[in-house]
């Protein structure tokens, strides 16, 4: 069994569903059956994919879809049920399909009361915000320490049943929570009398209950099953909850290799010949959504259109910086692998590169992708690296086959 392990090397927008779809493409080529777990975050991940005819932007189904293969989310992956149904439902209406999901029964669920409490939250800080995207993500880590919503519960709830659990959450958790915020829920505006209100929990409810249909239970230890894993990560390595050189501005969830080398570890496959690669994916510049340090900000040098990232409420514009020298480049990397002890070869995989004509932009100047990636650090790290030169996965190269 091979596993592709696909990790976002800055804070996110990498080009992480670009490098999905490029490794499902190869599988399916190769006639190998295969999986794409999703292990980190949940809906507020953005992954672009395009095809020639057409594009599709991934939330909670894999980036590996358009190619036929399925999604699985893994236990440490959290998913919103009340928002899945849009994106099956565009995808279906887009691509003729729902694509297949399969999960763990441990996914801790994000509820309606998670994300009116982020926005609350968020929209009081003013001017202090963090950057979170307002969909409830850390705040669904924070309560399931005390009050989970496992996935294998709500599957086997009713409606009524579910709404009965949201109206205890609000009831024993919601006024501690709020308590703990220093927020006043009777001075909460709009999003105070969302969670106040019983039909928003009623409709919430029906709503995640319905979109279980989407979803089938799969016992992790079955992802042995495949030939291919290709693990797709959320955000960036520098948005890792333990990466205290950027808090608070960070994500609840473990962005690099720490999640797939523990489910590869939990599966026990080292005795089916398991060899796996770890790719870091960046574009040729960096860029961050949200607030927080970037540095070199304002001295890319080039123009930047995204399709994907607009400028939302939560998050502001896209952001973008060269990327600093080659130690700068490496450093987070170097920690990863540090704090890991997978035995893995290990990639670099760059996107965007018709955007910078063909260069890495950096503080330095800039280089051409090749010329960048036969420096001797680089090269000494990364035995594969991937060059995108457009946004397209069959038009991708490869350099070094260490």
């Amino acid at each position: 069994m091979r596993a592709k392990i696909i990790i976002g090397k800055n804070f996110g927008d990498e080009g992480k569903g670009l490098a999905a779809d490029y490794f499902a493409m190869k599988a399916v080529q190769e006639g190998s059956s295969a999986v794409c777990v999703r292990h980190n975050g949940g809906a507020q991940a953005g992954h672009t994919v395009d095809l020639r005819n057409g594009r599709f932007v991934f939330s909670q189904l894999s980036s590996a879809s358009l190619r036929g293969v399925c999604t699985y989310w893994a236990d440490s992956f959290m998913p919103d049920l009340f928002k899945l149904s849009d994106e099956a439902e565009s995808f279906a209406g887009q691509w003729g399909k729902i694509p297949d999901i399969s999960a763990s029964e441990m996914c801790r669920c994000t509820c309606i009361i998670d994300v009116l409490v982020n926005m609350l939250l968020e929209t009081s800080r003013g001017d202090a915000r963090h950057g979170s995207c307002g969909m409830g993500i850390n705040e669904a880590a924070v309560r399931s320490e005390s009050f989970p919503l496992f996935l294998g519960d709500v599957i086997g709830m009713s409606a009524q049943e579910l709404y009965g659990r949201l109206r205890t959450i609000r009831r024993e958790y919601l006024p501690l929570r709020l308590s703990e915020l220093s927020l006043e829920p009777d001075n909460a505006g709009e999003y105070g009398e969302m969670l106040k209100s019983d039909e928003v929990l009623s409709n919430a409810a029906e709503i995640m209950c319905r979109n279980t249909e989407y979803v089938r239970l799969m016992p992790q230890e079955k992802l042995c099953e495949y030939d291919r894993l290709i693990f797709e990560g959320a955000q960036g390595l520098l948005l890792d909850e333990l990466n205290t050189e950027y808090a608070p501005h960070l994500t609840s969830s473990r962005t690099g290799l720490f999640e797939p080398a523990r489910i590869l570890s939990s599966l026990n496959c080292e005795a089916d010949g398991l060899s796996a690669e770890t790719v870091y994916v960046t574009r040729s510049y960096v860029t961050r959504h949200g607030a927080g340090p970037l540095h070199y900000e304002g001295e890319l040098g080039i123009d930047i259109h995204d399709r994907t990232n607009v400028r939302n409420q939560w998050q502001g514009e896209l952001r973008t910086a060269p990327h600093g020298d080659t130690e700068e480049f490496l450093r987070a990397v170097r920690r990863d692998l540090a704090e890991n002890e997978l035995k893995t070869d290990v990639s670099l995989f760059i996107t965007h590169l018709n955007e910078s004509e063909g260069d890495i932009m950096t503080s330095g100047g800039r280089v051409s992708a090749e010329e960048f990636a036969a420096l001797s650090e680089i090269s000494d790290m990364f035995g594969r690296i991937y060059l995108s030169h457009s946004p397209f996965a069959e038009e991708v190269s490869v350099y070094g086959q260490k």
